[in-house]
């Protein structure tokens, strides 16, 4: 039986696709890919005979009914989103479609922006005593967010802040942080379409964060990170998970520097 793939591209570069998507890719008879987003070398894994609509023109009932027609056809059918589809990846309206249809589907994940960027900054999102938190958001514009998840509230807590879609909306980050006790000097980076030939990662503070994205131009396809964890000087102590003093289900602690 033949079905849907919803499958991650990765943040940009084509080898950061995985492997079970690739190989879906290479078999696929039909390909529908974010157009604005999606990277066109990722494309270079589908067959010669392969069809390929960009979404970034299409509307939802388009999509429905490109996916519903080949599916019918019994063709291999790749929705290729960026990123990880499940990061505003809009495919709960899409499954939800396809369900009323009775059309299969199986989610391929794929490497988010954050996770890219985490790479590309030599970083770990978790360190001990620093941020044990990461929350992913966005900042409200034409999509509302719940009452309970506005930007307001969720600065009132520490941890580490990752902004998709929201670079236009830099000022109100920078004011709603400030005014709920982050200091100015908080470490912020810039990562503007990582991964991409093009990209760029910029470091810089809260209060420098609107200057630094309009002395470069950056408006869109921007993640944007804040947090100490930025700061490496700030990390003074090490995860107990490879102590030598430490045991857990998987290793006894190392008796061999004990004084006895």
């Amino acid at each position: 039986m033949n079905k849907v793939f919803f499958i991650g591209a990765g943040p940009g570069d084509p080898e950061l696709i995985t492997v079970k998507g690739m190989k879906v890719l290479i078999r696929s008879d039909v390909v529908i890919y974010a157009g604005s987003l999606v990277n066109r070398q990722i494309l270079g894994y589908t067959p010669v005979h392969c069809k390929i609509y960009d979404s970034s023109k299409m509307n939802l009932t388009q999509i429905i009914e490109t996916i519903e027609k080949h599916y019918l056809e019994g063709k291999l059918i790749s929705r290729l989103h960026t990123g990880d589809p499940s990061i505003y990846g809009a495919i709960y309206e899409q499954m939800l479609e396809l369900d009323k249809r009775g059309i299969p589907y199986e989610i391929i994940p794929g490497v988010t922006a954050l996770f890219a960027a985490a790479a590309k900054l030599k970083l770990e999102l978790t360190a001990p005593e620093i941020s044990q938190t990461v929350t992913i958001s966005r900042v409200e514009g034409k999509t509302p967010v719940p009452q309970k998840e506005t930007l307001d509230l969720l600065t009132k807590h520490g941890g580490t802040f990752a902004f998709y879609l929201s670079a236009s909306n830099a000022e109100k980050i920078k004011e709603i942080f400030l005014k709920n006790g982050w200091e100015e000097n908080t470490p912020v980076a810039i990562c503007y379409k990582i991964c991409w030939d093009d990209e760029k990662i910029l470091n810089t503070t809260l209060g420098n964060l609107v200057n630094t994205l309009k002395e470069n131009s950056i408006k869109k396809h921007t993640l944007i990170i804040i947090g100490k964890i930025l700061d490496r000087s700030s990390i003074v102590k090490y995860s107990k998970l490879y102590d030598e003093d430490f045991e857990h289900g998987y290793r006894k602690k190392d008796s061999s520097n004990s004084n006895n």
